[in-house]
This record gives structure tokens, C-alpha cells and sequence, in this order.
């Protein structure tokens, strides 16, 4: 029996030349990519390629920007991959219009347009503002340790630092010895490698050891705030507030800070009481009431003093290191273990569009919560948003008393881990009206968090800023940066989420056009 089937002719010519437009049906990404790009200002990527003179004309700025944010919108960032879907995938074809930028060119395009790569995160979220996605009355903030392009293993002490690039510099000078001893010397060309470019081995030694210095002088710097914060605190006679570091070194300047305080509260007690009994002989009368004991609080305060010296005698100092790979980058910790890299920060609202991000050095996301707050205002008046931020939320990790009292928009900070937080709401139960007077900045703030109203609205933070990173590196691979310092990885950092708001806006249109159709 013969069989029949539906099979194609590959040995048939075309008739009438091929359209592009016939490649992809009218609602593909690509070709809302290319829209988006036409609707944003590149006038910054023109200006680097005018051609204007002499030379091999550049490839269009607008069309490596839009092939950028489609390889980033379905999760592909290697230039060498992005390449041959260049010259496969009828989507980068169309794109390109069927030329193929090789991989340098790709490479090029992102390090030379570093700062106007950055900024495409604005122009990307005013089309969203524009499209209704960007309503700020709930914001939420947190922060993902990204890894960097660097190994663990690559992190070094000072000493190290110093010995490497001595070595390095006297094999130069031998170097230069031997080839002045020569009748012909190398050529530029020549040099040896860890010398001849500004990312030879050299120069990134040489960062680190500068990396080292300066995280010196920051610790001396905040070393001397700590102190000038526990003598203003001494001479008011209070107790320093916030959590007590584990650090045992910082937990001693606390502890020390403390103990003065205490001391200073004792002093003026005796004072006062010096003073009621000279008024009291004045008057030919004994001071009533029983004499007091030694002070309880001094005598804690020096017990915990003296728990402290202990331990940081037991405990050395940490030694300063830095990565010889990428210098910016740091040691963090994650769940799954130890990373060198980045802490990635992003705010997004409820239709979890970030409208703002940042990448700091700081492992800890403490110290972020005031500088999101004030970045996403910021971004927010650029794009044009008038509408004032409502409410902030945000998780145990940026919680402080600074932070709860700080000016600025209404805030839900977790005092506790997510499930702590729910364990302490079902043990002391459910709170309502507003906290009780001369309640400390913790206590109104777990009250708040006990209330129906506060615990139905930080419940949603969860589900508008967590997602989005579980989008960047679970759908799209995004775990580390694939550029080298704190600047490269910030412009990064903005492309990524520009790409994930482009994504935002394309699943809205298709929402708008099915409700049309």
C-alpha cells in the first residue's frame, strides 16, 4: 500500500522574493521590541557612532538595542549565542534585518554604552507609566544576592596584594633590563601580557590592594561615628538603640558605649541625690526614705563590658581582602551556601513592575532601605510620576529603629523572618486601633504588623517583589552579572529589569488586544 504524506519540496526556488514581515505573525515579541525601541530617545547611542567621517560605517544603535532587549527578554545573554541566532532564528534575522553583528561587535556595543544602556531603565518604565502600570499606593522592596564574574578563590590579604605586584614589577624591570641589553626592542604589540593592556594582571592587583585601603578608611570613618553616636548617647545619659552587632569587635564598642551611658546616668542620679540631701542638712532635716543600693544598671553594664573584652580578646580581627578578578565585588552569604558578587535591590509595585533599582557592595540590606526609598522617588519623578509613594514594605532584613523612624512614606517593616512573624502573631494574636502610648519605634511597629489591616497588606509582599527575582533566575538564568565592576554591573542590573518591564508592557498589550478582539 502506497502512503501519502504533507512533506516540502527543498529543492524549490521562490517565485517573488521573500518579505520579512511574512517571517512573524503581527503579535510577535519582535516586533514590539523594535516599537519600543523606536518610541525611546537613543540620541545617546547616536552620538558615540556620528559617521560623520572616515571608516566602516557602525551598525545602527537602535537596531543592537532592540536586539539586545529581545535576547534578554527570552533569557540570552552570550554575545557568541546571540551571534548565531543572528544568522538562524527568524527573529533575530528580522531584527537585524538579516545582517549578523559578530560577537565583539555585541561586547563592544554594551561596554561602550555603559551609562545610556543604564538609563533605558526610565525610558523603558515611562512607557509602562504611560501604559497605567505604574501605581505606587503599595511598594515593596527587597534585595538578591547576584554572583559576579568572579571566583571565591581569587580573594586576597594585602601582604599577598603587595608581595604580587612587587614581584610583578621587578620581573618588568628585569624585563626592560634584558631588552635594553638588545640591538631591537619589542613593539607595543609585543609586550608581554600581564603589562600590555589596563586589565592586565597588574592593574587588577593593584585595584584590590586600593580596594583594601579604601575599605580601611571607610572602617575608620564609621569606627569614629560610632564613637561620636555612644558619647552624644553618654553624655544624654541613654542606651544606644538597634540590635546589638555579632561581630565581637563591634559588640565591644557597643558594650563600651553602653557602659558609659550608664556610667553617666549614675553620676547624675548621685548628683541629684547629693544635692536633696545638702538641702535637706540646710534645712536642720535628714534626706527620707532608704538610702540606695549600688546601681543595678552600672553593674550590668559593666558584667556585659567585661563579656565583651572577653570575647573579642578570643576573637582575631577579620583580614581584609579583596578579589583580584573584580575587585568591587564581595563575600556573601545565600541561602545555598558562600558567593563573590553583588546584593541586587529592587522596589516593584503591585503589578510587580520594578520601578527602581540599585546594586550595592553592602552584603547586609539594612543599611538600603532609606537609599531605595529615596532612589525610587527619584526615578518615579523623572518618569513623570506625580502621585507620592503610600505604603513601603519591606522584610526583616531592613529592619532598625532608624529605619522605622526615618522620614519619608508610611512603611511595614518586619521585625522577625517571615515565619517568626507569623508564629509571634499566632501566639500573642491580633492587635486593632493604633499602638499604645509611649510605645517604642519596635513595639508600634509590631503592632501594626498584629492588626488585620496590617498583616492583610504586608502579606502581599511576598507575591509583588519575590517573583520577579525568581523570574530572573529561574526562567531567564539571570544567577550572576557577566561584566566586571560596580559600575558595569549596575548598568546590568537596570538592562535586566528594563527587560522584565518590557516584558510587563508586552503581556498588557496582549491582554488590551484579546479584550478587543
Amino acid at each position: 500500500m502506497a502512503h501519502f504524506y504533507v512533506g516540502g519540496d527543498r529543492d524549490q526556488q521562490f517565485l517573488l522574493p521573500v518579505s520579512m514581515a511574512d517571517w512573524l505573525e503581527e503579535g510577535h515579541l519582535a516586533w514590539f521590541v523594535i516599537d519600543v525601541v523606536s518610541q525611546i530617545d537613543t540620541a545617546r547611542f547616536h552620538a558615540r557612532h556620528p559617521n560623520d567621517g572616515p571608516g566602516r560605517p557602525a551598525y545602527d544603535p537602535d537596531m543592537m538595542l532592540a536586539l539586545l532587549f529581545y535576547a534578554y527578554g527570552t533569557g540570552m545573554r552570550s554575545s557568541r549565542r546571540i551571534e548565531a541566532a543572528c544568522t538562524s532564528d527568524a527573529a533575530y534575522r528580522v531584527i537585524c534585518g538579516s545582517v549578523t553583528p559578530d560577537h565583539a561587535t555585541i561586547c563592544r556595543f554594551v561596554c561602550d554604552h555603559e551609562q545610556a544602556i543604564e538609563e533605558t531603565f526610565v525610558q523603558v518604565l515611562r512607557l509602562c507609566h504611560a501604559a497605567g502600570l505604574v501605581q505606587v499606593g503599595t511598594i515593596a522592596i527587597d534585595g538578591t544576592k547576584m554572583a559576579a564574574d568572579a571566583a571565591l578563590d581569587q580573594n586576597h590579604q594585602a601582604d599577598w596584594l603587595r608581595a604580587e605586584v612587587a614581584r610583578i614589577l621587578a620581573e618588568a624591570r628585569s624585563t626592560d633590563a634584558d631588552e635594553d641589553a638588545q640591538a631591537a626592542l619589542l613593539g607595543p604589540a609585543e609586550l608581554p601580557a600581564l603589562l600590555a593592556t589596563k586589565s592586565g594582571r597588574l592593574a587588577r592587583l593593584q585595584a584590590a590592594l586600593a580596594e583594601i585601603e579604601a575599605q580601611d578608611a571607610a572602617q575608620a570613618t564609621e569606627a569614629k561615628a560610632r564613637a561620636d553616636k555612644a558619647r552624644a548617647a553618654a553624655a544624654e545619659g541613654r542606651k544606644l538603640t538597634g540590635r546589638k552587632p555579632k561581630d565581637p569587635h563591634a559588640a565591644l564598642a557597643r558594650a563600651e558605649a553602653e557602659h558609659a551611658a550608664a556610667l553617666v546616668a549614675a553620676e547624675r542620679r548621685a548628683a541629684e541625690r547629693a544635692k536633696r540631701e545638702a538641702a535637706e542638712a540646710a534645712a536642720g532635716r535628714k534626706l527620707r526614705g532608704r538610702a540606695p543600693g549600688p546601681d543595678r544598671v552600672l553593674i550590668q553594664a559593666t558584667a556585659a563590658l567585661e563579656v565583651a573584652r572577653a570575647a573579642a580578646a578570643e576573637a582575631p580581627a577579620a583580614a581584609r581582602v579583596a578579589n583580584t578578578t573584580d575587585p568591587d565585588s564581595r563575600i556573601m552569604k545565600t541561602a545555598k551556601g558562600w558567593v563573590q558578587g553583588y546584593n541586587a535591590q529592587a522596589a516593584a509595585n503591585e503589578h510587580q513592575v520594578v520601578v527602581s533599582c540599585a546594586v550595592t557592595q553592602d552584603a547586609n540590606d539594612v543599611g538600603q532601605y532609606q537609599p531605595m526609598v529615596a532612589k525610587t522617588e527619584e526615578t518615579l519623578g523623572a518618569v513623570g510620576v506625580t502621585e507620592p509613594l503610600g505604603l513601603v514594605l519591606a522584610d526583616a532584613g531592613y529592619w532598625s529603629e532608624d529605619n522605622a523612624t526615618a522620614a519619608g512614606p508610611d512603611r511595614l517593616i518586619a521585625t522577625l523572618k517571615d515565619w517568626k512573624q507569623r508564629r509571634a502573631a499566632r501566639e500573642m494574636g491580633t492587635t486593632t486601633g493604633p499602638p499604645p502610648q509611649g510605645a517604642t519605634p519596635l513595639e508600634a511597629m509590631e503592632h501594626r504588623l498584629r492588626t488585620a489591616e496590617g498583616a492583610a497588606a504586608y502579606a502581599t509582599r511576598s507575591h509583588t517583589i519575590e517573583p520577579i527575582f525568581g523570574d530572573h533566575k529561574e526562567n531567564r538564568g539571570w544567577t550572576g552579572f557577566r561584566r566586571r565592576g560596580i559600575d558595569a554591573v549596575r548598568s546590568e542590573w537596570a538592562f535586566m529589569n528594563a527587560s522584565h518591564n518590557l516584558a510587563k508592557l508586552f503581556t498588557r498589550q496582549c491582554q488590551q488586544q484579546t479584550s478587543l478582539a
